[in-house]
């Protein structure tokens, strides 16, 4: 097994005992029954967060894009990436990060821009991509500073096709966004990985999740 696919499926047993990710039946925002919810907000501890860090810098280790310095957008993005900072300094590489504030200072160091000077090749961290709206936001501010985004890391692509139950878009939010921007989207792990982690489970109440949710992903997959 590589190092890539063990710190997937890691990631995926460190979700699951973090209770984090879970399996059943589950109403998305966009109004479709998920067989299996994924919400980031639970790794809201030091321990969780410590490891969630090292994901995240495994994978973008993993991904071997060149990169100057991290961004985390507000909220969830300034935790995950400060974690993942910390995580790639124990690695041995020491970057620069930065995030912005909902609301700009007018006193101050003012501006909404906090943390280290914005410049060079940057990485966007993040949770999730749902709607892209927050990448669109980060690309701006990051441009408007002068800097590059390289790339957007994530926990889990959902690898699922926008849109409603009833309307099913052509591509997901992660996709959109790699058209849109020209940026790769790196992610821990994707719902493929899942399906393969469900399917080598040898526990029978997580190997039982698998048809219900290749069958969420044969409707609205990409």
């Amino acid at each position: 097994m590589s190092s890539e696919n063990s710190n997937q499926d890691n990631f995926i047993r460190f979700a699951l005992e973090a209770k984090v990710l879970s399996f059943g039946e589950f109403k998305t925002k966009a109004g479709r029954l998920s067989p299996y919810f994924f919400n980031a907000g639970g790794f809201n501890d030091g321990k969780r967060l410590s490891s969630l860090g090292r994901y995240y810098a495994q994978a973008l280790s993993n991904s071997q894009i060149q990169f100057d310095m991290l961004y985390g957008p507000a909220y969830k993005g300034i935790t995950l990436v400060a974690s993942t900072a910390i995580a790639l300094a124990d690695q041995g590489r020491n970057v620069p990060y930065a995030y912005n504030r909902k609301e700009a200072k007018d006193h101050g160091e003012g501006g909404s821009l906090v943390g280290a000077p914005v410049q060079g090749k940057v990485v966007i961290v993040d949770d999730v991509i749902s709607a892209g709206t927050s990448v669109r936001e980060s690309v701006d501010l990051i441009r408007s500073a002068g800097a590059e985004p390289v790339a957007v890391l994530i926990a889990l692509d959902r690898m699922e096709k926008s849109g409603t139950a009833t309307e099913i878009g052509k591509q997901s939010a992660v996709q959109a966004v790699e058209q849109e921007f020209g940026l790769p989207v790196i992610a821990i792990a994707n719902l493929a990985d899942l399906m393969s982690f469900l399917a080598a489970s040898s526990n029978a109440e997580l190997a039982n999740y698998l048809p219900a949710v290749k069958a969420y992903r044969d409707q609205y997959g990409v």
